[in-house]
Formats: structure tokens, C-alpha cells, sequence
């Protein structure tokens, strides 16, 4: 799972983290319990069925992330040959961290809706970027670009015969992908690759669980 960091305010990075650790842990376990449903018994030989977050940290990655805003957080070390049916189990184990994502999100909204005006400040903050980062977890692993979710999902869903090509074109779009990552962070006014890909996504769910246009 892959994520970008956010805004200086510290109320509002308390919230960052506290999002991205509860987004990490919940994406890593829904692959590995789904992997697990479908037949795989590689999650639970490695004791990943928990929602420990320490289990599922990709170290590396996660202070790649604190130090400059970008990273792979966890990682989720499933095994489609050992399924019942390793095409479709694996698309279902695949599928699952990203739309556990978009279930968190939708939760922390219907929260911040039901919640009295009076409530803000932290909590406030901490709903707002539950909503935000879990919504941008769900947009950005959907990609069809290796090694995100999509594209694993895409690999899943085609013909044999074009999965095949389609797996040969991997490497392809994984330079795609890191081309995109680096161009995001160009600092040129109105230039960001991602935000072109995903931003009027993300602002439109994102407006839409918390009912209300947050970038006034």
C-alpha cells in the first residue's frame, strides 16, 4: 500500500498519522483475511490475520513516508497458487484492501455527519483526514499501473491470452508509475500528474461522506 503525506499544521498531522496507520493496518489485513477466506493459509503460517499494526509496517517505506511524504506503507504477502481458485481468490484478496479503504471512510463521514456542530477541533480533523487520506487509498490503488492494487486487479479480470500481454507490460508501467510519482513532486505551479489523475475524484467523494464542500 502506497500513500502521500499532507499539510505542516500539527493538529493536522496528528490526524495524518492517525489515518494512515488505521488505513495501512485495515488495507494489509483485508488482503491477507480475504487471501485467508479463499484458501490461502500464507497469512495465518505468518501470523497476519490481526490488526497489530506493527505486523503489517513495511519499515522501509513507512519512514520513507515520514521523511518525505511518500512511501510503501505495508505489504501483504499473499499467494494465489495455494487458493481454491487462484484467478478469482486472488482478484477478492486483491480487491479487498482497497474497498476497505473506501468502508473507512464511508464510517468516519457518517460519524462526522451525525455529530453535534458543537464537536470540532481535533476530532474534527481527525474525521476530516480519515475521510480524506482512506478516500485518497482507495483512488490511488485503483491505478492500473504495477505494483498498485489495479493493476493486479486488471491482471485478474482479463482473458489468459491478455493477461499474459498484460503481465509482460509490467515493467513498462511500473517506469509509468514511477515517472508519475516523480513529476508529482515537481515544483511547478499546476503540474501534478496524480492530482490530475485522482484529485477531482478525491474531492468529490471526499465532499460527498463528509456533506459538505471542505476546500471553501
Amino acid at each position: 500500500m502506497l500513500l502521500f503525506g499532507g499539510a505542516n499544521d500539527p493538529i493536522f498531522m496528528v490526524g495524518v498519522f492517525i489515518s494512515v496507520l488505521v488505513g495501512m493496518t485495515v488495507h494489509e489485513f483485508a488482503h491477507n483475511y480475504v487471501a485467508y477466506l479463499m484458501g490461502d493459509p500464507t497469512p495465518k503460517e505468518q501470523g497476519r490475520l490481526t490488526l497489530d499494526p506493527m505486523v503489517h509496517i513495511y519499515w522501509p517505506g513507512f519512514i520513507m513516508f515520514v521523511l518525505i511524504g511518500f512511501g510503501i506503507l505495508g505489504a501483504a504477502p499473499i499467494n494465489s497458487r495455494r487458493m481454491r481458485n487462484p484467478r478469482w481468490g486472488y482478484l477478492a484478496a486483491v480487491s479487498a484492501g482497497p474497498f476497505s479503504n473506501l468502508l473507512i471512510a464511508i464510517v468516519a463521514g457518517v460519524i462526522y455527519q451525525l455529530l453535534s456542530p458543537a464537536y470540532g477541533g481535533i476530532l474534527y480533523w481527525l474525521l476530516l483526514t480519515m475521510v480524506m487520506f482512506n478516500v485518497l487509498l482507495f483512488l490511488f490503488n485503483l491505478l492500473p499501473l504495477f505494483p498498485l492494487d489495479g493493476w493486479h486487479m486488471v491482471y485478474s479480470l482479463l482473458p489468459v491470452d491478455l493477461a499474459y500481454k498484460w503481465r509482460d507490460m509490467r515493467q513498462n508501467l511500473q517506469f509509468v508509475f514511477m515517472a508519475i510519482i516523480l513529476l508529482s513532486f515537481v515544483p511547478i505551479q499546476g503540474f501534478n500528474p496524480l492530482g490530475l489523475l485522482i484529485g477531482e475524484p478525491l474531492r468529490a467523494i471526499t465532499e460527498l461522506l463528509m456533506g459538505r464542500n471542505i476546500w471553501l
